[in-house]
């Protein structure tokens, strides 16, 4: 079970990572948004309210994918614009949340932070997910790195997001916890760029 020390830590190294990250990636990010804004017609810079932390709300960075339209879960990629699909594709639509990183609503490792109606309606043991920072990668992240393609094959991918992957995600998320340690995150983080 992850300790307080443990909490400490990791955030002790997210901080120091991000700071060391932010000179490295403020270009492309800033790139990315100016090209995004072109191409979605939209602001580039995206942002939407996620469960972090004690189920606390906050406001997760992204690049903007998809145009102004109406938005269906397995199907986001019909949505996306062709650079939206490149930045999809290699999770660089993703950059900005070093900026969450920074700024102590993600971490590095931990679970994905999900749109209310999940985390925050978790009971029992489950809760236990809610103890650490949600996070950029981590073990369900790298399960579900295909979820997008996984979803798109499913007749009914709303009940099979609640019903099958949900629940799988909440398993290992509670097992990485349970079983936390600090090279466990550097192991995820490796997986994470060699993936």
């Amino acid at each position: 079970m992850i300790t307080k020390t443990q909490l400490k830590v990791k955030r002790s190294f997210d901080l120091l990572f991000s700071i060391l990250l932010i000179p490295v990636l403020i270009i492309p990010i800033i790139l990315f948004v100016v090209i995004a804004t072109i191409d979605t017609g939209q602001f580039g810079l995206f942002l939407q309210k996620r469960v972090g932390q004690h189920g606390k709300l906050f406001h997760i960075y992204k690049i903007r994918t998809l145009r102004k339209e109406a938005h269906v879960l397995g199907q986001l990629d019909l949505s996306a614009t062709r650079f939206g699909k490149f930045l999809r594709r290699f999770k660089l639509d993703e950059l900005p949340q070093i900026f969450n990183v920074l700024f102590g609503t993600m971490g590095f490792v931990g679970p994905r932070p999900d749109l209310p109606g999940f985390a925050d309606e978790l009971e029992g043991d489950d809760k236990i997910i809610l103890k650490i920072k949600p996070g950029i990668t981590g073990p369900a992240t790298l399960k579900y790195k295909d979820e997008e393609r996984i979803l798109a094959q499913q007749l009914d991918p709303e009940t099979y997001n609640r019903t099958i992957i949900w629940p799988d995600k909440v398993k290992l998320n509670k097992k990485y916890i349970e079983n936390y340690s600090f090279s466990l995150d550097l192991n995820f983080i490796l997986k994470s760029i060699v993936n």
